[in-house]
């Protein structure tokens, strides 16, 4: 049995070789090690034919070019030396393909990423369709690590020293229109006269030295511009973050040392780095993310066939319910009514909707047709008007039992038998939304994180008497909607805030014995979160939290009493930036800074006594006991659901890879101890819950 090549060599009529990338078995083609023998094949056949015009490079696959380096191949290496040894291998392939005698161009359609773009930065010229699909990027820093085929010295030396930077850093990617504008691509053109355009630059024959504009020769050119670059490059990146992912430093080392030695040095540098990072412990954190998320795009959360979703109702026009039709319209691509108590809702609505996709419209990513077809497909009212052709409505009203019941009444009443009724709430138990209900199988909880149109996760919550059906529906649904859904069993703050209820209580525990609102929220920004728990509460609203607490407490018992200020703070008209008041001052909707009178209300005299460390783990380590008991009640599924519910729902620090990788990086035996000692210095809360002992008595870990 003969194995298939992923790579094809074709010489037509003209003189034009045609090398076709098509990863057997694969729906995206990337990049392997073992197809560097190949490659070596395919150069020693172009080297045979020394009458070519040139080479096309174009992908078999009919929506992606190379999607980057097949990222499983990194597991399998045991030193940085191993990991070095594949990014030069990369390096000498690409120098190759660079260094042959004739014109190459990439002919690119779909995505093209990390070393997918590597390769096509190795050819003369890249022209790329200026469809929807194609992205251009270099994304490794997403996974810890650099680009370790030549990117880091190849980027600069294309586009310059700024936008490379604000690239590789990032690891954004570019749409077709802005690739072209940076200077990536030579020509973004229809996918239908692609081949032609790329044919037609072989005529340009051999590239010569790449031209930098004179803006960035005055930056960059000279020693001092270059130096004011990094430094300030070095400034913003620290300041982002916070010494958490060395991938980003590393990344700066390499281009500088590039560009101050010559590109074989810094080629040299850069494999060598990348060897370093791919044993980082961050790095293996963040690639596990990456599997993680790639094999839940997979599951459909139940054995049960999905029910086709072709129109919704949202019933609440606030800011959650703007933010679920949002991404209706504009991801799942379903039309959606809303229906709120006033007409005023419902504009509001529409308004949030309209200057979210004004914002693409000033992007370039929508025309403004586009735009108006999208408003299109928003209406609203203030009764159930269409209602009977929604095949599933998101319910997203107060934080009220009886008004959501009230809600199932209505929705049973006014719309189709098939529907489901999906309520958006935080911390009721979905089978007492549906405990009167005619049809409870239909019932089934959908909680989504604001603002919806960021934040990547829904819980999907299910109670005992829902369909099976109904969970892959709202499953597949979800997904259309671009978020990462993860099923979760049906008790009070689910998974999410189940494991945030302990954190935030602790830290205003902390608050309350004195120690100042920035030094709270500093030491978990250090910690790797994306908000300090103070200015969460704020942002989250202390009404909300307010409502959320004495659920939690009777429905899971004592433990998750907090301190009692939230009377204290709504008496004097503290919500948080809603209301411009919290714990921090706010100027037009922009946090200024601590608000002092707040210590006065509290009665506190604000002094710090704990440590950066101290404050973050008594912070943490209440919240990862909640989650390992989570995992033995069945709230979730598994260590992995858990992990990208907390990095996804609440920023949970990625490069920690999740609470329960955390929890397995400390080790269980010392987790243990480290809780003990914090029960016996702060109070039995800290105590390690019995999974916890049993999993450290028997020497386990959680993967």
């Amino acid at each position: 049995m003969t194995t298939q090549n992923a790579f094809t060599l074709n010489i037509d009529e003209q003189k034009l070789a045609w090398l076709t990338i098509d990863v057997p078995g694969e729906k995206m083609n990337t990049l392997q090690a073992a197809f560097a023998d190949e490659m070596t094949e395919v150069f020693s056949q172009l080297n045979e034919h020394s009458d070519l015009k040139g080479l096309v490079i174009e992908s078999g696959k009919p929506d992606n070019f190379i999607a980057g380096a097949d990222v499983r191949m990194l597991a399998a290496c045991n030193s940085a030396e191993e990991a070095k040894a594949l990014a030069a291998k990369g390096q000498e392939m690409f120098q190759q393909l660079s260094a042959l005698p004739f014109p190459v161009v990439a002919m690119i359609h779909g995505p093209c990423l990390g070393g997918g773009l590597e390769l096509a930065l190795a050819c003369d010229y890249r022209v790329c369709s200026d469809a929807d699909i194609t992205r251009l990027g270099l994304p490794e820093v997403q996974l810890g690590l650099l680009p370790g085929s030549g990117g880091t010295q190849r980027l600069p030396r294309l586009i310059g020293l700024l936008p490379s930077l604000d690239l590789i850093l990032t690891g954004k990617q570019l749409r077709a229109k802005k690739a072209k504008k940076l200077g990536v691509v030579d020509a973004s053109v229809p996918v239908s006269i692609l081949k032609d355009v790329a044919i037609s630059m072989l005529d340009k024959g051999k590239r010569k030295k790449e031209k930098v504009s004179n803006k960035e020769k005055l930056m960059s050119g000279t020693g001092l511009g270059r130096k004011m670059i990094f430094e300030q490059a070095a400034k913003k990146t620290r300041a982002k973050t916070r010494g958490n992912y060395p991938a980003a430093d590393a990344i700066l080392d390499v281009i500088k040392h590039g560009l101050e030695n010559g590109m074989p040095k810094g080629l040299e540098f850069e494999a060598k780095r990348f060897g370093e990072l791919v044993m980082t412990s961050e790095s293996a954190a963040l690639r596990s993310i990456f599997f993680a998320t790639t094999e839940m795009k997979k599951e459909s959360g139940s054995s049960a066939e999905p029910a086709q979703v072709n129109q919704i109702g949202v019933l609440g026009g606030g800011l959650m319910g703007a933010g679920i039709a949002h991404v209706s319209v504009s991801k799942a691509k379903v039309p959606v009514r809303i229906k709120d108590v006033s007409n005023d809702g419902v504009l509001n609505a529409m308004r949030y909707n309209y200057d979210l996709f004004a914002k693409q419209r000033k992007r370039r990513i929508l025309s403004k047709a586009q735009l108006q077809e999208k408003m299109l497909q928003i209406s609203g009212g203030t009764d159930f008007t269409r209602y009977q052709h929604a095949d599933m409505v998101i319910e997203a009203v107060f934080e009220d039992l009886e008004l959501k019941q009230k809600m199932v009444e209505d929705i049973e009443k006014n719309a189709k038998d098939s529907t489901i009724f999906a309520t958006n709430t935080s911390s009721l138990p979905i089978g007492q939304i549906a405990e009167k209900a005619q049809r409870p199988e239909n019932i089934v909880g959908l909680h989504y994180f604001s603002p919806v149109e960021k934040m990547p996760l829904v819980e999907v919550i299910p109670h005992d008497s829902t369909s099976e059906a109904t969970i892959a529906t709202a499953v597949k649904f979800a997904k259309k909607q671009g978020k990462t859904p993860i099923v979760v069993k049906d008790k009070a703050g689910f998974f999410v805030n189940r494991i945030l209820a302990p954190y935030m209580n602790e830290a205003a525990n902390i608050l309350m014995t004195g120690e100042p609102i920035e030094h709270l929220d500093e030491a978990l920004l250090n910690f790797g979160f994306p908000v300090g728990p103070i200015t969460l509460l704020d942002e989250v609203g202390v009404d909300i939290g307010a409502k959320i607490m004495p659920i939690m407490v009777k429905e899971l018992g004592p433990r998750f009493q907090g301190p009692d200020v939230f009377d204290t703070l709504l008496d004097d008209d503290r919500k948080g930036r809603k209301t411009g008041k919290g714990f921090y001052t706010y100027k037009g909707g922009k946090k200024k800074g601590v608000d002092e009178s707040v210590y006065k209300l509290l009665s506190l005299t604000p002094e710090k006594k704990l440590s950066e460390k101290e404050v973050s783990l008594r912070c943490v380590l209440p919240m990862l006991n909640e989650a390992v008991r989570c995992l033995d009640e069945g709230i979730i599924r598994s260590a992995r659901d858990g992990d990208i519910g907390a990095i996804f729902g609440i920023g949970f620090p990625p490069f920690l890879g999740g609470p329960f990788r955390y929890m397995d990086q400390i080790g269980l035996v010392q987790l243990v101890e480290m809780m003990n000692e914090y029960a016996e210095k702060f109070g039995d809360r800290f105590a390690p819950c019995d999974g916890l002992l049993t999993r450290a008595g028997n020497n386990e870990s959680f993967y």
